[in-house]
């Protein structure tokens, strides 16, 4: 049995890195599509990066993804790319529309021509319903996207689906509730969160600057989510799917664990009206029980759980650079 091939777009970010590590334990070889300035440090962190191979491919050019196609001849392409920001969105809304929707577009029309028997998996996104009509929400509710972000990711979304059913390609979009790991990039919520508690706790800052905390978020933990998108691939018939957690939990009880958790003063949290946005979403839900009931997948993590992993895992992660600068090569986790 020849080995599996895959090619991932965006495999320097959180869920490229994850899904890879995720790949090669089922010894899959990994392909992963780059930009010449892309950083592999979230591949290092996960000691993965030596086991992938790294093609450049400049994913608005229609001729060079054909011919990195054909060169590889993966069996599943999972595409991760993307102007992931709805911030810079909105400050870029012409490079983010042409980026996420010709991105896919190309890949598409790549497998079209070359050959139709490839599986494509596309990153969608809950910010695509906007001001939920529905919670919880599924698959098939009505789309109203309120930034340029998320009107990309509902045209890419359509196109997806119009490749599977117009051209019969195995082609499926997960809508993803966030999800969240050490990983994350700095600029969610999240993340920030706790390292900045963190960095509070450790005295390298003294306060942490939010904006609105009355909203509430569908969280999860990204290396289960990756499960479920590996898991589209495999059934025999192409459909798009919630993946969420399922629960809604509001911000402001997330950055109270955080800081309780660590013993830190809650007076050290300011509510900075220059974070709030205006199109804040109240809250997001959705409803996963078609992944739970036709993928098998099975996700019940308490997201109190989840950020328990990630507090330690960034007091571990800055404990080490800490004694890195300092030159000390003792055992941090006995500190």
């Amino acid at each position: 049995m020849s080995m599996k091939i895959a090619i991932i777009t965006g495999i320097t970010g959180q869920d490229g890195a994850y899904l890879s590590k995720f790949l090669l334990e089922k010894k899959y070889k990994i392909v992963g599509f780059v930009r010449s300035n892309d950083d592999y440090s979230k591949l290092e962190y996960l000691k993965i990066k030596n086991e992938i191979i790294f093609e450049k491919c400049d994913l608005l050019n229609l001729s060079e993804i054909i011919k990195n196609i054909q060169k590889y001849n993966p069996r599943e392409i999972y595409n991760f790319a993307s102007q992931s920001s709805v911030s810079l969105s909105i400050k870029e809304p012409f490079q983010t529309l042409q980026f996420n929707i010709i991105s896919v577009l190309n890949l598409l029309e790549a497998i079209r021509l070359i050959g139709k028997s490839i599986r494509f998996f596309q990153a969608s996104s809950c910010e695509m319903f906007g001001k939920f009509q529905n919670i919880p929400t599924v698959e098939n509710d009505f789309f109203k996207p309120l930034n340029p972000y998320a009107i990309s990711k509902v045209t890419a979304h359509q196109i997806v689906s119009n490749y599977r059913k117009l051209y019969g390609i195995f082609s499926c979009c997960a809508i993803l509730f966030n999800h969240e790991s050490y990983l994350r990039g700095e600029d969610f919520f999240v993340k920030k969160i706790v390292k900045q508690a963190v960095e509070i706790k450790f005295g390298k800052r003294d306060f942490l600057k939010v904006g609105n905390l009355d909203i509430k978020r569908d969280l999860g933990y990204a290396p289960r989510y990756i499960e479920a998108m590996w898991l589209m691939l495999q059934q025999s018939k192409a459909e798009d799917f919630v993946i969420s957690s399922g629960k809604s939990i509001c911000l402001k009880d997330i950055v109270y664990y955080v800081f309780d958790k660590l013993g830190l003063k809650r007076e050290k949290i300011i509510v900075d009206k220059d974070f709030f946005r205006k199109s804040d979403i109240p809250e997001t839900l959705g409803d996963n029980s078609k992944a739970k009931k036709v993928l098998g997948w099975d996700y019940e993590m308490d997201f109190y759980k989840v950020l328990d992993f990630l507090i330690s895992e960034e007091i571990d992660n800055q404990r080490l650079k800490y004694f890195k600068n300092k030159g000390i090569d003792e055992d941090f986790k006995s500190i």
